[in-house]
């Protein structure tokens, strides 16, 4: 075996791996007719058709209508902007409290606090990555009023015990789909089991259109308020009429004409890239097999589908004899990608280290509108601290346009580093 790269020895692979992004003619034709029209955007903040955007944009939400067979889509212009949207939506409160996991993109819990409420983070299971039904249990207070699930890489939570707590809480739920377009959990599509679902089209998703999202919802006074947050509602409210008008300090979270033409063109090719990933998954599972027990691949439940976003494994540093980062170094220097941990547990970020988001009050945090003491310290979910500072490594890599001989890469750099693992410990 030759010498590792990171000690000067020659690379396994030198050439970089294509990028995700699958756009072609049909992406050209809609743009072009979007642009010919001299309507960017089709949406007005007064009443009538045009409060509900242009023809794209309408026409990208038929489409998730009917795939996902629920009775409203209504898209935004990033899935940041949806998950605030839907927390509006619930009409929570100032001091309110919303169960989060703490590992997932940071907009899964700032959406709470874009809305004055409070993140309270749950720990999660260190199979799924996911947020864990036990620790929800153990988290609901009084205050509580709402869950957001995240279906971290692509792989769902396990939604009939999250939903079965919340009917029991009367809590509201709310799906992070936005790196799990297209799984399905008990034959049931990921984003529809819960209250509201939000996805992405960001550009590293599996569909894009640069930024964007769309939410999705069975439930009528729901939607109706998703579609005044999102377009200036204060100002059309009385002509459509809601429950309540609290929450309704109406944004602009539209989308544009040109992002709803690229999004339809991409939906159409969500099945595909998705069966893409999934193919060349399971032939990296397959691959990793033989570095048991130092490497753990994902362990997939037979009524759940995972679309793999990125691809996670669990790293044994005591059988490696190495810490997981120095191997993950090592394994990058021979020219893969591949991530030691994801992003660091949410809490840790210095909003919530320092209690600081609007002015340099504490507000939402503190307040005469809290009824108790709010802090994250270091610690408050070990599973996710041990998955992310110790065990978790990721890598991008199923995905297409890529092949099987692109995982034989990641493979072979893989088992270079492991084979000459006494190089790096010494």
């Amino acid at each position: 075996m030759s010498e590792l790269a990171l000690l000067g020895g020659q690379k396994v692979r030198d050439k970089e791996f294509a990028p995700q992004q699958d756009f072609g003619e049909e992406e050209k034709r809609l743009i072009m007719e979007v642009l010919d029209s001299k309507q960017l955007s089709g949406f007005l903040a007064s009443p009538g058709e045009k409060f509900l955007g242009g023809e794209k944009v309408r026409m990208l939400e038929d489409r998730f209508k009917d795939y996902y067979h629920v009775k409203h889509a209504l898209t935004v212009n990033s899935a940041t902007a949806g998950l605030h949207a839907a927390i509006a939506a619930i009409n929570v409160n100032p001091g309110d409290e919303i169960l989060v996991t703490p590992y997932s993109m940071c907009a899964s819990a700032t959406a709470a606090v874009m809305h004055n409420a409070i993140p309270v983070f749950v720990d999660i299971d260190g199979d799924t990555f996911n947020i864990n039904p036990a620790e929800i249990r153990k988290a609901i207070t009084p205050e509580t009023r709402a869950i957001i699930v995240v279906h971290l890489f692509g792989y769902p939570a396990e939604m009939d015990e999250i939903m079965q707590i919340a009917r029991e809480h009367d809590l509201k739920v709310i799906e992070d789909a936005a790196q799990a377009p297209g799984s399905t959990y008990k034959g049931n599509q990921i984003g529809t089991i819960a209250d509201i679902g939000v996805f992405s089209f960001n550009q590293n998703k599996t569909i894009t259109t640069g930024e964007g999202g769309i939410i999705v919802t069975n439930d009528d006074e729901l939607a109706k308020r998703i579609s005044l947050i999102r377009n200036h509602g204060e100002v059309v409210v009385e002509h459509y009429p809601v429950e309540t008008v609290a929450g309704i300090v109406g944004y602009n979270y539209r989308m544009t004409e040109l992002e709803g033409a690229v999004g339809v063109a991409q939906f159409k090719k969500l099945d595909k890239l998705n069966k893409h990933r999934i193919q060349l998954a399971e032939y990296l599972t397959e691959q990793l097999h033989q570095f048991t027990p130092i490497i753990t691949t994902p362990r997939i439940k037979a009524y759940s589908k995972h679309v793999y976003f990125v691809y996670p494994m669990k790293f044994n540093a005591a059988e490696a004899n190495v810490h997981r980062d120095k191997f993950a170094e090592a394994v990058r220097a021979e020219g893969v990608p591949i991530g030691a941990g994801y992003v660091r547990p949410i809490y840790l970020e210095p909003m919530y280290q320092e209690l600081l988001a609007y002015g340099d009050s504490g507000f939402p945090f503190k307040g005469p509108h809290m009824k108790k003491t709010i802090s994250y310290p270091k610690g408050m979910a070990p599973v996710c601290e041990k998955m992310h500072f110790e065990e978790l490594l990721t890598t991008p890599i199923c995905h297409y346009p890529l092949t099987e001989k692109d995982i034989d890469d990641f493979v072979a750099a893989v088992a270079k580093v492991l084979n000459t693992i006494g190089d790096l410990v010494n």
